[in-house]
C-alpha cells in the first residue's frame, strides 16, 4: 500500500485501541474504591482512631492525601492503569494486525509463541511484586524511630506499587528476549552460557537499582527468579542449537566464517587418449614425437 494508506490504517488501529482503553477505564471507574484498596493493601495501616500525632514508630502507617487534587488525580491514574491492563488483548491485537501483513509465515509463528509466553511472564512478575510489597514496605517503615509516626501519601504508595509491578513484570521478559535472539540466530546458547558470571552480577545490580524499595529482600526477590529464568533460557538455547546443528552443520557459522571442507584427495581415473590436430607451426608433425599420454608438450 502507499504511505497514505498505511497512515490511515495506523490511525484506525490507534483509534480502536484508544476506544477500548476508554471503555474499560469507564467501567473501572465504578470500582475505583476497590482498586484503591487493593493497591494500598500492602501498607500496614494503623488501627482506627490512630492520628498522626500518635507515636507509632515503625509498627504501622497512616495513609492520607496532602493536596486537594490528590484524591482526583490518584483515582484517574488508577482507573487509567486498569483500563490499559484490562484492554491489553484489544490494543495488542490492533498492534499485531498492523504489523502482521509484513511478516513471513515463519515470522508469524515465532510472533505467536512470543506473545503467548510474554503475557504469563509479565503477570508472574507482577504477582511476585504484589507478594513482595508488604514485606518491603514493612522493612522500610520499620526504620522509623518510636518518637515519630509514618504519615504516607496515598499518591506515593500508588506510584510505589505501580513501579514495583512494572519493574518486576518487565524484568521477567529478559529470558524470553534471550530465547528470541537465539531462535533468530543472533546469539548461541554456548555464548550465553559463557556470560553467566557477568549476567548474574548485572542482575543483582539491576535488582538493587530498579526496585523502588532499598531493602535487600526486594532485590533478592527480583534477582533470584530472573537468574533461574536466565539459566532456563540458556538450557533451551543449547537444546535449540543442538537441534539446529543436526539439521544443518554450518548453521552456527558466522557470515565471514568458512564452512569445513573435505580436502581428502581422491584417486584419478586412467587418462583417456585423444587425437589432436596440429594447431601451431612447430606441430607440423602433429607433435607425435613429443606426445605423452595423448597430450603434447606445447599444450
Amino acid at each position: 500500500m502507499p504511505l497514505g494508506e498505511h497512515l490511515r490504517e495506523l490511525r484506525n488501529r490507534l483509534a480502536k485501541a484508544v476506544l477500548a482503553i476508554t471503555v474499560v477505564s469507564v467501567v473501572a471507574a465504578f470500582y475505583s474504591q476497590q482498586l484503591m484498596d487493593f493497591l494500598a493493601a500492602p501498607v500496614p495501616k494503623c488501627p482506627e482512631g490512630t492520628s498522626i500525632a500518635d507515636n507509632t514508630g515503625g509498627r504501622c502507617a497512616v495513609l492520607a492525601y496532602q493536596t486537594v487534587l490528590s484524591p482526583f488525580t490518584s483515582t484517574v491514574k488508577v482507573v487509567l492503569l486498569a483500563g490499559v491492563i484490562g484492554s491489553a488483548p484489544v490494543w495488542l491485537y490492533q498492534l499485531w494486525a498492523f504489523v502482521a501483513p509484513g511478516l513471513h509465515r515463519h515470522e508469524k509463528k515465532y510472533a505467536y509463541y512470543f506473545a503467548a509466553a510474554a503475557a504469563p511472564l509479565f503477570l508472574a512478575g507482577a504477582y511476585l511484586a504484589y507478594l513482595v510489597m508488604p514485606v518491603s514496605i514493612s522493612v522500610l517503615i520499620s526504620i522509623t524511630p518510636e518518637v515519630a509516626s509514618n504519615f504516607l501519601s496515598l499518591d506515593d504508595v500508588l506510584d510505589f506499587a505501580t513501579r514495583m509491578v512494572l519493574v518486576f513484570g518487565l524484568a521477567f521478559e529478559l529470558p524470553l528476549l534471550l530465547i528470541t535472539l537465539n531462535v533468530a540466530g543472533v546469539v548461541t546458547g554456548r555464548r550465553m552460557a559463557g556470560w553467566w558470571r557477568g549476567v548474574v552480577m548485572g542482575i543483582f545490580v539491576f535488582g538493587a537499582i530498579a526496585t523502588p524499595s532499598t531493602d535487600p529482600l526486594g532485590m533478592l526477590a527480583l534477582a533470584v527468579p530472573i537468574i533461574a529464568l536466565y539459566f532456563i533460557a540458556v538450557g533451551f538455547s543449547l537444546f535449540n542449537d543442538r537441534r539446529r546443528a543436526r539439521r544443518d552443520a554450518d548453521a552456527e557459522l558466522s557470515d565471514d566464517e568458512a564452512s569445513a571442507l573435505d580436502l581428502t584427495p581422491e584417486p584419478v581415473g586412467a587418462v583417456e587418449r585423444t587425437s589432436s590436430v596440429p594447431a601451431l607451426p612447430e606441430q607440423s608433425d602433429g607433435a607425435r614425437a613429443h606426445r605423452l599420454n595423448g597430450y603434447d608438450d606445447v599444450t
